[in-house]
């Protein structure tokens, strides 16, 4: 260290904002931008659920994935970062207004004890259309990670808008995910679509869990056969090319839309993510 930065350094007053030198003191990591979540709760495992690209049924497997997550014995939450497509509460049958109290907002629960965060708990209107702007919508996203009383979370499921927009960006600069998972459709434009997801998550520096592809296949109920109605699926090849591991491959199941539609996602059985949750649980293992 040159005599000069060691005496800017030695009288240094730690109050960057009257000060134009470059020094260690501003030196920021990836840990500095991170916001705080609220003061008065503890969450242990943050996982975003992201999609390139929109109707690929991301809400779905947030829902369904933090529904198995709580039958496994954690505490659960959901925030609904998709903003302006809001489609967590329809699917666990939760149309209350959200309360407050001085600890903060206070997220609506399941049946089972999920806890909720959404936009539409704050409308007076549940159909009403949220007409924000980019920068309002991702306030909004802040707000509920600093504003809403969480209390005692293992694993907290994020319910990303599709894309790479404002709204992505700004969950992944300032909330510290423990991990994505990438849902995708066995379509031709999938390896782009996967690919941008995952490029910007590599950029961000955030650890993929893995790829999860919905709608990979129809069952026939008489003859058990697999049709591939959008295709055949590419998934293997576009998670080898990035490095990541394929979750779970699921099918076309009518009796999905009928239970999120009557908001009985709880409800819901099936065997196609019991996979996907072991490794997901043990990628994000809480240690503590």
């Amino acid at each position: 260290m040159s005599e000069e930065k060691y005496e800017q350094e030695a009288s240094c007053s730690h109050d960057c904002s009257t000060c134009g030198s470059n020094c260690s003191s501003r030196q920021k990591t990836r840990e500095d931008f991170y916001e705080p979540y609220n003061k008065d709760s503890k969450i242990k495992k943050v996982i975003g659920i992201v999609s390139g690209k929109g109707g690929v049924g991301k809400s779905f497997v947030t829902s369904y994935l933090a529904n198995l997550t709580r039958k496994k014995g954690f505490n659960v939450g959901i925030l609904d970062a998709d903003i302006t497509g809001p489609s967590i509460p329809q699917a666990f049958g939760i149309h209350e207004r959200a309360a407050a109290s001085e600890m903060g907002i206070l997220p609506a629960l399941s049946k089972s004890g999920i806890e909720v965060m959404s936009v539409n708990l704050l409308l007076d209107n549940e159909e009403s259309p949220v007409v924000w702007r980019g920068p309002v919508i991702a306030g909004v996203v802040k707000q509920f990670w600093q504003e809403v009383f969480w209390g005692d979370v293992d694993y907290l499921f994020v319910d990303m808008p599709p894309g790479t927009g404002d709204v992505a960006l700004t969950v992944f600069q300032s909330i510290k995910l423990d991990g994505i998972i990438v849902v995708t459709t066995p379509q031709d434009l999938v390896s782009m679509i996967v690919a941008k997801a995952v490029n910007m998550a590599k950029m961000m520096e955030i650890p993929i869990l893995g790829l999860v592809e919905n709608y990979s296949y129809i069952e026939c109920p008489d003859c058990g056969r697999k049709v591939s109605v959008f295709g055949e699926s590419k998934i293997e090849e576009v998670a080898a090319k990035h490095g990541i591991e394929v979750l779970a491959k699921l099918p076309i199941d009518p009796l999905v839309a009928s239970y999120v539609d009557s908001g009985k996602i709880e409800e819901y059985e099936c065997t196609y993510f019991d996979g996907a949750l072991a490794k997901i649980l043990e990628k994000a293992a809480i240690t503590e």
